[in-house]
């Protein structure tokens, strides 16, 4: 069986950090790769100082590449658009069951999914909150919730601990004592 195919497609991110941020998630859960559009992360990325917050040096394995236009974006054909926004009509997180091949993408941090790609997307989802997430916390939620449905519908046994051992910071080693 082949391994899923994610790709997080961002529509003119504007800040550093919130990239940044995407990448550390996306190695986190195991996107395959990140596409942008626009010219106003690179321009940010020149004249503001930089946190590094990708600590898990993903940037360095999970490709990011700039494109003229998300819908010709380097992903599998058989990838399924998903559009993830605050826009009428949208299915609610909770609610939506991943497809196995997924190009997820996300409006600009300070805008909205423009209107072609929501019109060519498979379908359209958004994160229920009282306001909107910024741009890298709605790709966690987004990530965290794709794993977490898979999780629950595999049929392989974890052990917790260890995957806790193998997955966490350095500088931790507390237990939970009984």
């Amino acid at each position: 069986m082949s391994q899923p195919f994610v790709a997080i497609g961002l529509q003119n991110p504007k800040t550093p950090i919130n990239v940044d941020g995407i990448m550390r998630a996306c190695g986190c859960y195991q996107a395959n790769a990140v596409f942008y559009t626009g010219r106003r992360y690179e321009l940010a990325l020149r004249s503001s100082p930089q946190y590094q917050v990708d600590t898990k040096k993903a940037a360095q394995h999970i490709p990011m590449k700039k494109v003229e236009s998300l819908l010709e974006a380097d992903v599998p054909e058989n990838c399924n658009i998903i559009c993830v926004d605050f826009v009428e009509g949208a299915t609610p997180l909770p609610e939506f069951e991943h497809p196995e091949n997924a190009f997820y993408i996300f409006g600009p941090e300070d805008g909205t999914v423009r209107q072609e790609l929501v019109d060519r997307a498979d379908a359209v989802v958004y994160v229920p909150t009282i306001g909107c997430m910024n741009l890298a916390a709605s790709v966690n939620v987004l990530l965290y919730d794709r794993l977490s449905k898979a999780s629950n519908t595999s049929s392989e046994s974890l052990n917790h601990n260890q995957h806790i051992q193998q997955n966490r910071d350095t500088n931790n080693r507390v237990k939970v004592r009984n």
